[in-house]
C-alpha cells in the first residue's frame, strides 16, 4: 500500500478470523419470490435511487415487468437517478424512462403527503445505505417511515447489506445538534443494516409521536389473521455483520468505490473545515488538503464534475494527503475505528488555525456544520487543544456503551462480536 505522505500511519491490523468473504449474499430486493405475492393486485409507491437493483436491473423496471402497478417514485438526496450534487435540491418530474411521476423528498419537503399517496396501497423503501450517521439516507428512511405510519400505509423495507456493518464507533449524537445529517442518538458508525436501523428507531420510540402510537398499534394488530401487514422487512440472505460486502454500484456520486466508503466515516469531518475533502477529483474522501498546507505534501487540483459541480478550492492546487490501496488494505487501515489521526495531523500542520473550522455566519461555533457532523460541541475543541486521539476516544466510551446495548436488541443477523 502506498503510504500516506508526511506522517506515519499506525497499523494495528484487523482480526482476520472475524471477517467473512461475501458468499452469495442476496439483498432483500433479490428475493422476489418472497415478496412479490404481497405486491400483486396492489398499487405501489417506491422510495428508490440508482442503488435499487435486482441483479443488474433497477427494481422499478423489474417490478413493472412482473406486472406490479407502480404509481409513484420517491427520490432521496442526489435524486432518483443518483446524479445530483450533495445537498442539491431536486424538484419533482416525470421519469423519462418509465413515465412514472417522481417526487423529491430532498428539496421543499422530506415526507410524502396524503395527496402523494392517495392512490397507493403499499409503500416500499429500497435504498443502499453505508452505515454512517451523517449519510442522509437513514434520515430519509425515518421521515418515510413516519409518513407511512401516520398515513396508515403499509410499509415494506427491502434490506441491503451494510458495507460498514462490521463495527461500531465514533461519538454518539447529542440531540442538541440534531439535523438532517444526524437525527438520532447514534454513533458515527452504528453497525446496523437499514432494516435493523428501522426496527431500532421504531422500537425505541424515536419517531414522531403519532408514528410511535401507530407503530405500537400495528404490532398488536399483526397478531390478528384478519389484519394485513403494516410494517414488514424482507431480509438479506447469507449476510452477517462479519461479511465483507462490496457494493455493486456507487451509492452516491462522491463515493465511487469501497475504499471511499470505508474512509468516509473518518474523512467526512473535513466537510466541516476549510480543507477540500476531495470533491471534484476522482478520489473524493480519499484525498484531502488545502492550498496553504506544506507544498511537499501530495498535491491535487479539484475541478467541477458531475455530482460535484461546486465545492471548495476548485481550480486551485491543494496540498495534503492521498489514501491509496486495495479494499483490503484500506479496510485494515481504518481498523474498525473512526480514525481521527488525519484530522489531528491536518490541524497540526495548518498555518491559520483560527480559520481551520468553518465558522457559521452567526459566529457561534456551536451552530457549525462540523458540530452537526461530530454530533457534539466537544470534538472541535479537543482538536484545537491538541487532545491525544486516545483521550478523545475515551470521552466517547460511556455513551457508546449505552448505544451498543440498545443496538443488540434489533439485530436481524449474526453479529461481528
Amino acid at each position: 500500500m502506498q503510504k500516506l505522505l508526511s506522517f506515519l500511519l499506525l497499523f494495528l491490523g484487523l482480526n482476520c478470523s472475524a471477517q467473512e468473504p461475501a458468499k452469495n449474499i442476496l439483498a432483500g430486493a433479490d428475493r422476489i419470490p418472497v415478496y412479490l405475492p404481497l405486491l400483486k393486485g396492489r398499487s405501489v409507491g417506491i422510495f428508490a435511487n440508482q442503488t435499487s437493483l435486482v441483479g443488474n436491473t433497477h427494481l422499478v423496471d423489474t417490478l413493472r415487468k412482473l406486472g406490479v402497478n407502480i404509481k409513484v417514485i420517491f427520490g432521496p438526496e442526489h435524486g432518483f437517478r443518483g446524479t445530483a450534487d450533495a445537498g442539491e435540491k431536486v424538484g419533482n418530474y416525470t421519469d423519462p424512462q418509465t413515465g412514472i411521476p417522481v417526487i423529491s423528498l430532498y428539496g421543499s419537503k422530506r415526507k410524502p403527503t396524503a395527496e402523494d399517496v392517495k392512490e397507493v396501497d403499499l409503500l416500499i423503501f429500497d435504498i443502499q445505505d453505508i452505515g454512517v450517521r451523517f449519510y442522509t439516507f437513514i434520515s430519509s428512511l425515518q421521515e418515510f417511515m413516519e409518513a407511512a405510519f401516520e398515513l396508515g400505509k403499509p410499509l415494506m423495507i427491502l434490506d441491503r447489506p451494510n458495507p460498514n456493518g462490521h463495527y461500531v464507533d465514533g461519538p454518539v449524537l447529542d440531540m442538541k445538534y440534531k439535523s438532517f445529517v444526524g437525527m438520532q442518538p447514534v454513533p458515527v458508525v452504528y453497525g446496523l443494516t437499514i432494516a435493523e436501523y428501522a426496527f431500532m428507531i421504531a422500537g425505541e420510540k424515536w419517531l414522531s409521536e403519532k408514528a410511535n402510537a401507530k407503530y405500537a398499534y400495528y404490532k398488536t394488530a399483526q397478531n390478528s389473521v384478519d389484519t394485513p401487514f403494516h410494517f414488514q422487512v424482507i431480509k438479506c440472505a447469507n449476510y452477517t455483520h462479519k461479511s465483507q460486502y462490496v457494493l455493486p454500484v456507487r451509492p452516491s456520486p462522491n463515493l465511487p468505490n469501497i475504499q471511499s466508503i470505508y474512509l468516509y466515516p473518518s474523512t467526512c469531518f473535513f466537510e466541516g473545515t476549510v480543507l477540500s475533502e476531495g470533491r471534484g477529483t476522482d478520489r473524493p474522501f480519499q484525498v484531502f488538503g488545502h492550498p496553504s498546507l506544506p507544498a511537499d505534501l501530495y498535491s491535487f487540483t479539484p475541478k467541477p464534475n458531475e455530482g460535484a459541480k461546486s465545492s471548495k478550492w476548485y481550480g486551485q492546487r491543494c496540498y495534503g494527503w492521498r489514501l491509496d490501496g486495495t479494499p483490503e488494505e484500506v479496510r485494515t487501515e481504518v481498523d474498525n475505528q473512526v480514525q481521527l489521526k488525519w484530522l489531528l495531523e491536518a490541524y497540526r500542520l495548518f498555518p491559520q488555525k483560527d480559520s481551520f473550522f468553518i465558522i457559521p455566519k452567526s459566529g457561534n461555533m456551536e451552530q457549525s456544520f462540523f458540530n452537526k457532523l461530530a454530533g457534539n460541541n466537544e470534538l472541535w475543541q479537543q482538536v484545537k487543544a491538541g487532545t491525544p486521539e486516545a483521550a478523545i476516544r475515551k470521552s466517547w466510551e460511556p455513551r457508546l456503551g449505552e448505544y451498543k446495548t440498545i443496538r443488540k436488541k434489533y439485530l436481524l443477523y449474526e453479529d461481528f462480536e
